[in-house]
């Protein structure tokens, strides 16, 4: 199984979004909260080229996006490979 990582922050709405579906695909992921942790906030804009908004996923350190992204990618069909590798 990959490795899936999520920046996110209390109350975000996108958050829970993205992580109910990776939830919904039985996916086990970290999760790390940027709301009250500037270093994790700088880490998270460093990985993700510059972004700043919540969430930000990653699989097996691939920069995925925010939830819109990770939508779009499971309605294509990408995202059941890049979770099973």
């Amino acid at each position: 199984m990959a490795k899936v990582e999520i920046y996110t922050s209390p109350f975000c709405g996108f958050c829970f979004r993205a992580k109910r579906l990776l939830t919904s695909k039985g996916v086990e992921f970290t999760e790390y909260d940027v709301f009250m942790d500037g270093k994790l906030k700088k880490t998270m804009v460093g990985r993700a080229g510059g972004l700043t908004s919540v969430p930000q996923v990653f699989i097996d350190d691939r920069h995925i996006g925010g939830s819109d992204e990770l939508h779009a990618l499971d309605a294509n069909g990408g995202l059941d490979p890049l979770l099973e590798s």
